[in-house]
């Protein structure tokens, strides 16, 4: 082997064991240990049987997968409209609309939960003024309607963002000519233009499936314990982490989360959606009369503040002084962010170390599995990407749990206590959980950058290791530092893997903290403070993200126009 290839080599190595190690052994110990009996040790299906003979498992398998598929549809209702009439119409302010219905995804939905309570709760601003009023009240948040509710208002700008983008791409020409064989209206729409976005639809919707479906913390912060994650979590958690049904669960969970990504495939799969012209030139644009434009504007209006709402509810409650059995809080107060700065600052710091190092370890894997892939011709480099990829396909609470059962015996040198409960294990899971992020971050920014650049340098005498720092990293900053800021915060709101792996009070996350104080009445005011923190770290890293991303985007235009200008 040269030297030129040495190096490459033995990076690719050192990741490959950091994914056997972090991801792909935990995996395998969970399905190992679900079809090990418990007595003896060997392999069975015993487990799976006592599962599906089990009634508490069944209503939790059908509750999973219902409230799953039904916030598929509740999130297409929310988002169909916002995505067809500002990419239909020549609407005022459709940026704006648009920006406004991408907010929900920068709150976590457990941390919008409370606050929906509070709002449309059988006890909540919306029905006590529908009881009073109008003598009758919704049923919004009871039992798996207040489950679908959240996650379909948190959830629903993923198919928002990829409709809007499929809409804006329809081939225009095709829409032409449907209208003049005499298609119009909601036929026109039902037969040419949906199915021509059904890819950008088919991946929001599979994106929300598998979001909804591994989710932890809406669940157990509104007291329904009846679905496949929370169960996981109570049987670990309760039992301990020789009980085999966690181990079940976890499997049922990783198995259709692959099911769903496969099924999202497969209903794509034989069908042409392609374009006739380049950008397809996008919907014909059309103008609004005036009883339409009201309508319409009514409409997105109502839209917008329903989807806002765990926003407003969130930030009443952070200032509210009592809040119980009235539209609003009795009076307003700082008192609970005084006391989230004061005795609970542990978690905020614990939470930019934790996600700090996760997001700088992410962008360094990243970096690395990307030049490796597609720059090398290492033999095997594209199993890393495959690998770093399919931990998306892995519930948070099926690593945590995995993490549990394989380092809970290890322990660490020189400090006598297990891996499982040393708060690096935080920072580890919060790597693999978020690595995915960032590595597409990093394949993007790579791909923009000439191969020419490299050869050009490496002729005139620099060595490879020396090209990669001095020239491709450079001029991937800008895809790495979107990589950070997204696998920072979002790690910085991860409850589902946390929360299986906090071993003490004083190494507990922003996450934790939030879950912890929401436990309880008198502690929704701080947990709600802690939230809008989370929602503010959240906001600010999605914000410098799309900052970096354009402002790179104009400086790649800028540098092309004047590589043609001197041409």
């Amino acid at each position: 082997m040269s030297s030129y290839q040495r190096g490459p080599f033995f990076a690719g190595l050192l990741i490959a064991l950091i994914l056997l190690a972090f991801l792909v052994i935990p995996v395998v110990q969970v399905i190992y240990v679900a079809f090990q009996d418990p007595a003896s040790g060997a392999l069975t299906l015993v487990n799976f049987s006592d599962f599906f003979r089990s009634s508490l498992f069944q209503e939790s398998f059908f509750n999973s997968f219902y409230v799953a598929a039904m916030s598929v549809v509740v999130a297409t209702i929310i988002a169909l409209p916002l995505a067809y009439f500002t990419s239909r119409f020549n609407f005022t302010g459709a940026a704006i609309i648009q920006t406004l219905g991408f907010i929900p995804l920068i709150m976590p939905p457990f941390v919008g939960a409370v606050a929906m309570l509070l709002l449309f709760g059988e006890n909540g601003s919306v029905n006590l003024l529908l009881d009073e009023h109008l003598g009758f009240t919704i049923p919004f948040m009871e039992g798996l309607n207040g489950v679908i509710f959240v996650q379909s208002i948190h959830y629903f700008p993923f198919i928002l963002i990829n409709l809007s983008a499929a809409l804006n791409n329809v081939d225009r020409s095709m829409e032409e000519s449907a209208q003049n064989l005499g298609a119009s209206g909601m036929r026109l729409f039902r037969r040419i233009v949906f199915p021509l976005a059904m890819p950008g639809y088919v991946a929001g919707a599979a994106l929300v499936f598998l979001k909804v479906f591994d989710d932890l913390g809406t669940p157990l912060l509104l007291n329904v314990n009846t679905m496949l994650a929370p169960q996981a979590y109570l049987r670990i958690s309760s039992i301990g982490i020789s009980d085999p049904m966690g181990y079940v669960i976890s499997v049922i969970l990783v198995v259709f989360s692959l099911f769903a990504l496969w099924t999202s495939m497969l209903a794509l799969k034989g069908k042409d959606y392609s374009t006739l012209q380049k950008g397809g030139g996008g919907m014909l644009k059309r103008e609004l009369r005036g009883g339409q434009k009201i309508a319409a504007y009514a409409l997105i209006l109502l839209i917008l503040l329903l989807v806002l709402s765990p926003h407003i509810g969130l930030t009443l409650l952070s200032f509210g002084t009592v809040w119980s059995y009235s539209p609003l809080p009795d009076a307003y107060t700082l008192d609970h962010y005084r006391m989230v700065f004061g005795s609970a600052r542990e978690y905020i710091t614990n939470t930019l170390l934790y996600a700090g190092l996760a997001a700088s370890f992410d962008v360094i894997l990243a970096t690395a599995i990307a030049y490796i892939v597609y720059r090398t011709g290492m033999k095997g480099r594209k199993w890393l990407d495959y690998i770093a990829t399919a931990s998306l396909a892995v519930p948070g609470v099926v690593l945590g749990i995995g993490y549990l059962r394989t380092y809970n015996d290890f322990n660490v040198p020189f400090l006598d206590k297990p891996l499982a409960s040393w708060w690096v294990i935080i920072v580890v899971a919060l790597t693999i959980r978020r690595l995915p992020y960032a590595l597409r971050a990093c394949v993007a920014a790579l791909q923009q950058v000439s191969v020419m650049l490299e050869e050009a340098a490496q002729n005139l005498g620099a060595t490879r290791s020396r090209t990669l720092w001095r020239a491709v990293v450079p001029l991937m900053s800008g895809g790495m530092i979107a990589g950070f800021v997204t696998s920072f915060a979002t790690a910085s709101v991860e409850l589902s893997a946390t929360i299986m792996l906090v071993s003490q009070e004083s190494d507990a996350p922003l996450a934790f903290g939030i879950y912890e104080f929401m436990q309880s009445a008198s502690g929704r005011g701080a947990g709600a403070a802690l939230g809008m923190i989370a929602v503010v770290i959240v906001g600010l890293g999605t914000y410098f993200s799309h900052r970096v991303i354009e402002r790179s985007h104009k400086l790649r235009t800028a540098e092309r126009q004047i590589a043609e200008e001197v041409t």
